[in-house]
């Protein structure tokens, strides 16, 4: 299987879409067997004040599923990969609530983080989706 960038950007996309706990599991399982390690993780509340927290939250969990260690380049990677992904996203979540998952995928030095929002007040909701990359 030719793996790049591309691959490990659709591995997040792909956890970050995925419906449930058990679609993630399956497809955690999937991608270590092809040597790409991956996390999702559930989040929601108002975007602006959001930021740090979601941020906060994917290097936390690509350090406890093991995607990265606990060092500064590589949680530094996770951080500016969702902030690129974020500020994607940004222009139609200025002032609203968001909710979804990030999805986060590492093969060898290549990083990927792609986030996955409903946007929107109420019932009217528009969806984003933000992908940010780095090489650690």
């Amino acid at each position: 299987m030719e793996m790049g960038s591309r691959k490990v950007a659709a591995a997040a996309l792909r956890m970050a879409l995925s419906e449930n706990r058990e679609e993630e599991g399956r497809l955690k399982k999937e991608y270590a067997a092809s040597g790409i390690k991956a996390v999702a993780v559930d989040y929601g509340g108002e975007f602006i004040n959001s930021m740090q927290k979601i941020v906060e939250r994917a290097v936390v969990a690509a350090k406890r599923e093991g995607v990265i260690k606990e060092t500064h380049p590589e949680e530094g990677a996770v951080a500016g990969a969702t902030r690129e992904a974020l500020s994607q996203i940004m222009p139609k979540a200025l002032g609203l609530n968001v909710g979804g998952k990030i999805g986060i995928a590492r093969w060898q030095d290549h990083l990927s983080v792609a986030i996955f929002f409903g946007i929107g007040l109420l019932h009217l909701d528009e969806v984003g989706i933000g992908l940010g990359h780095r090489a650690v």
